[in-house]
């Protein structure tokens, strides 16, 4: 299998791989590959790589929950509701509920359907479905 590899992909650390790759393959992301602590994902064309928390890796400071504050992860989707939907009948809370938004870009206005989840370990996730500009 030959992999497009994504100009830049997040690697988050993670407190246990197994929940968070439950977690992860629940949302639509599929496994490309997986090593010893570590996993490649890949939902519609986002990459993401996760990796077992371990003393001797590239911890910077005290990792706490929730992890990555101070960031979130918007991942564009064809179908915002669905993977909602998805993941509210498989009992998550979300962090906000869908909704359409729309910003200003440019010359022109871009909308949105989009909804916040944390993951196991708090990261925040966005999905985004496009919607026709304004």
């Amino acid at each position: 299998m030959e992999i497009n590899w994504a100009k830049m992909v997040p690697e988050l650390t993670v407190s246990d791989l197994e929940t968070s790759l439950a977690f992860y393959t629940l949302l639509g992301f599929h496994v490309l590959f997986v090593r010893e602590g570590f996993a490649y994902l890949e939902f519609e064309g986002a990459q993401l790589m996760l990796e077992q928390f371990q003393e001797s890796g590239w911890n910077v400071g005290v990792l706490e929950k929730p992890y990555g504050r101070g960031v979130n992860f918007q991942i564009e989707c064809v179908n915002a509701t669905a993977v909602r939907d998805q993941m509210v009948q498989a009992g998550y809370v979300l962090y906000r509920d869908l909704k359409d938004t729309w910003r200003q870009t440019g010359d022109t206005i871009s909308g949105a359907r989009e909804f916040l989840i944390q993951d196991p370990d708090g990261y925040l996730l966005r999905f985004a479905e496009e919607l026709e500009n304004r």
